[in-house]
């Protein structure tokens, strides 16, 4: 997973950095908030982690903000040296998704990370072998996907691609996010590597809205698959 990490201080924020490492999640990190927000608006993420008081903004402000750039489904986490008990209500009536106090614990912060991810992200930590989304069958074990029944002769990246897609529906992602759930690294440079790939998925997959979805370009960021409304 790709995480945000907002942290005025640099020890901490490498600290919160290694142990999301260790855990095989993708780090961005930031001192400034405004970068932070800059990027945001081009670049998707699965978490954001971020300091309480010692950012520009802070505070509710900050969560207004973020929240706003990274949509709903996204969950924020706060890692600040404030603990008061006001803080945490403030945060978490605001639309925070958790609120933890330093001193910074590795194994309590990796068991809430993995809580949120969880409650939001349920499709990509689904034990289930196969899950179906409108005509499409996805075999999780096999790496296959059927479209009304037939199988579509898909490469291991392409079925990567289309699993990501159908398990984020709705959602915008960012060509390096793509990049990362998919090869594994982040994107060093531009490359029209993962349009190419998602032209020729859209082709296999047919799709379209006869078929009830749409996968469409995002200017300036990425590719959204939509589920067409019925009826």
């Amino acid at each position: 997973m790709r995480v945000a990490i907002l942290q005025h201080d640099p020890l901490m924020r490498q600290s919160i950095e290694n142990v999301l490492v260790r855990a095989g999640h993708f780090c961005k990190v930031y001192a400034d908030g405004l970068a932070m927000s800059r990027s945001l608006a081009r670049s998707t993420m699965d978490l954001l982690v971020l300091d309480w008081q010692d950012t520009l903004p802070a505070g509710t402000d900050l969560l207004c903000s973020v929240r706003r750039l990274a949509g709903e489904r996204v969950p924020i986490m706060f890692v600040s040296n404030d603990g008061s008990e006001e803080s945490m209500v403030r945060a978490l009536a605001g639309g925070a998704d958790d609120y933890l106090a330093l001193p910074l614990r590795a194994a309590e912060f990796r068991a809430r990370v993995a809580a949120l991810l969880r409650r939001a992200y349920p499709e990509r930590f689904s034990a289930a072998t196969c899950f179906e989304i409108g005509p499409y069958r996805f075999d999780t074990v096999r790496h296959a996907v059927t479209l009304h029944g037939e199988p579509v002769p898909l490469s291991p990246t392409q079925y990567r691609i289309a699993a990501l897609f159908f398990s984020n529906l709705d959602r915008v992602m960012s060509r390096d996010h793509i990049f990362a759930a998919v090869w594994g690294r982040e994107q060093r440079e531009f490359t029209r590597t993962i349009d190419s790939h998602v032209s020729r998925l859209r082709l296999l997959l047919e799709i379209e809205p006869h078929n009830g979805f749409r996968l469409q370009t995002v200017y300036r960021s990425g590719y959204q698959l939509r589920r067409l409304g019925v009826g």
